[in-house]
């Protein structure tokens, strides 16, 4: 099937019981046993399996070209069970500009546990290279980067990895599997904040973790996600599965919008530099040109002068909502560097946006007016 037949069709099956055509949704924290003690039906407590998340799971395997999923209850819970799969000692590579939340993970939580990363410019495959150690486990790809929007060639890095025996996961949230498949491109995890585009109405909070084959790494990750316990709820993965119906058409109008704004934003006197990967002067061009169907809907820039002159363009927007996260159908706008906090890397002149399904001229005409 084609990705919009996947995405609609995926994971969704008719009601035997009712004949309902959008599933129901299974509170039911318990499941009976029969007679003999087993469970026929297949589900034993909602921690370990519920329908609605098996549901929300296979979709995902299949929107990925993956053979197995593990729904969790965010992103970064997801992130985190990939981690707690590693052993003290073990080493992993990651972008030097990875997103916040995971850097701290790796550096607050797993660096005291024992676990050794290197953090460095995963665009430079020659730089990946050259960082392989004996006890690197796993290289972390993020592409596009938050809020850079650096761009990995996903196949370079993941033949890196697998040359040294390592495992290669991709954060593919700002791209979704919309745009980029990270596994059909050597990547053996994908991982989702699930909050993002493939909810798509900043109403859910939820993560994903995808594999290439259910083997035994994918399978500790299952098991940290039952015992530790960080999964959706019935309804956080019933929203999910709402959004990912609309996700194909979303992401074309996304970015559409944002190929729109970054072209409005690269020619205007008070912009110092646009941060996207669809504009042909962007580093990374040519690279997400081979490996992504379209550019995303994401959009960074710097404004010319200080942390002052950004945080007040933000201030004055009216259209956009100044708001932290993205993938959402409105338009959001952050000053990034004071979301981080003490020791982000990401310039202090830099705003990020998150262009919603608005119609393009309007968002444009407020970023205008608010360049002023």
């Amino acid at each position: 099937m084609e990705f919009e037949t996947l995405a609609v069709h995926a994971g969704h099956q008719v009601d035997p019981a009712t004949g309902d055509v959008t599933p129901p949704i299974h509170l039911s924290t318990t499941f009976e046993r029969s007679e003999d003690g087993t469970y026929p039906r297949g589900y034993i407590y909602s921690r370990s399996g519920n329908p609605n998340r098996s549901s929300l799971e296979q979709c995902l395997a299949a929107l990925e070209d993956g053979r197995a999923a593990a729904a969790f209850s965010s992103g970064s819970a997801a992130s985190m069970a990939v981690f707690q799969v590693l052993s003290p000692g073990d080493h992993v590579l990651a972008p030097s500009d990875v997103y916040h939340g995971t850097a701290r993970m790796l550096k607050e939580i797993f660096a005291p546990w024992g676990l050794e990363t290197t953090f460095l410019d995963m665009t430079d495959p020659a730089e990946v290279e050259g960082a392989i150690r004996p006890n690197t486990r796993l290289v972390w790809v993020e592409t596009p980067s938050n809020p850079l929007l650096k761009i990995t060639d996903i196949s370079a890095v993941s033949a890196i990895a697998h040359s040294a025996g390592a495992v290669c996961v991709c954060d593919n949230t700002w791209a979704t599997p919309a745009l980029q498949r990270p596994i059909q491109q050597g990547a053996d995890l994908v991982v989702h904040a699930t909050t993002k585009y493939l909810g798509g109405h900043s109403d859910v909070t939820g993560g994903a973790v995808v594999a290439r084959a259910n083997d035994e790494f994918f399978q500790r990750v299952a098991q940290v996600q039952q015992t530790g316990g960080a999964v959706p709820s019935p309804f956080d993965c019933w929203l999910v599965l709402r959004g990912i119906r609309t996700l194909p058409w979303r992401m074309r109008a996304h970015s559409e919008n944002a190929a729109k704004v970054a072209a409005f934003l690269s020619s205007h006197p008070s912009v110092e530099v646009v941060h996207y990967p669809g504009l042909e002067d962007h580093t990374g061009h040519q690279i997400a040109s081979k490996q992504m169907s379209l550019f995303g809907g994401m959009v960074s820039f710097q404004v010319k002068g200080s942390r002052g002159d950004a945080m007040a363009v933000a201030a004055k927007v009216k259209l956009f909502t100044r708001a932290t996260s993205l993938g959402g159908t409105e338009s959001l706008i952050e000053h990034r560097a004071s979301i981080e906090g003490p020791g982000s890397q990401t310039p202090d002149n830099l705003l990020r946006m998150s262009i919603g399904l608005e119609n393009a001229e309007d968002l444009i005409q407020d970023l205008a007016q608010a360049l002023e």
